[in-house]
This record gives C-alpha cells, sequence and structure tokens, in this order.
C-alpha cells in the first residue's frame, strides 16, 4: 500500500491495541496520540509527559505525529511547545461544511485554535 502512495496512520497511540510493536513491525507514515492524555495536558503532568515523549518518539521515527481531540487554547499551546504541529478537535474547528470549511480555512490563524 505504502508503495503506491497510500499513507498508513496509527490511531489512538497509547491505548488499548496500539502498541510498540505494531509501530516497529508495520510501515506506519503517521502517529496519532489518543484523546485520553491529550485531553489532560494542561491539567496532568503524567498526561503532558506522556504526550511529549509520543511527540519525540514520532517524531525520532519520522512519522506526522497528531494529536486528538484538543479542546483549549492551553492544551494547543502546549502541543505546540512540545513540537506537535499538527492537531485535530474541537478548540480547532467542529465539523464544517464544505462551504463553511473554505470559509474557515480562509479566516483561520495558526498561531492560536
Amino acid at each position: 500500500m505504502r508503495q503506491r502512495g497510500c499513507k498508513l496512520a496509527l490511531d489512538d497511540f497509547g491505548t488499548g491495541h496500539s502498541s510498540l510493536t505494531q509501530l516497529y513491525r508495520l510501515p506506519f507514515s503517521e502517529l496519532k496520540i489518543d484523546r485520553s492524555f491529550v485531553s489532560l495536558i494542561d491539567q496532568d503532568k503524567e498526561a503532558l509527559v506522556i504526550t511529549e515523549s509520543i511527540v519525540d518518539l514520532g517524531k525520532r521515527l519520522g512519522l506526522t505525529v497528531v494529536a486528538e481531540g484538543i479542546e483549549t487554547s492551553a492544551q494547543f499551546t502546549r502541543l505546540v511547545e512540545a513540537g506537535c504541529t499538527v492537531g485535530q478537535g474541537y478548540g480547532i474547528a467542529h465539523p464544517l461544511t464544505a462551504d463553511a470549511f473554505n470559509t474557515w480555512l480562509r479566516e483561520y490563524s495558526p498561531s492560536a485554535p
């Protein structure tokens, strides 16, 4: 699949069935940090340390690291400080129609959600 230009993402990393073994054995391009960590990084030191470690691991492996479930500007800021440049969540935008997305994209400022 990768040879055909497809990219694979390891979703919900840090929970459930996602593991370092999968990361090691399969050709992932993207690592998605589970929202259970991201949602607590502005309140819980352990969640922040785990999230920062996952960002570092992904970067060292040459993967795109995506933070799931960004809800607040404080979480956004912590992730940027940790070097995570890709994220998703209501703190960035709620689900949008195609027209609303195009408007949002024209007006979006990458400095804050």
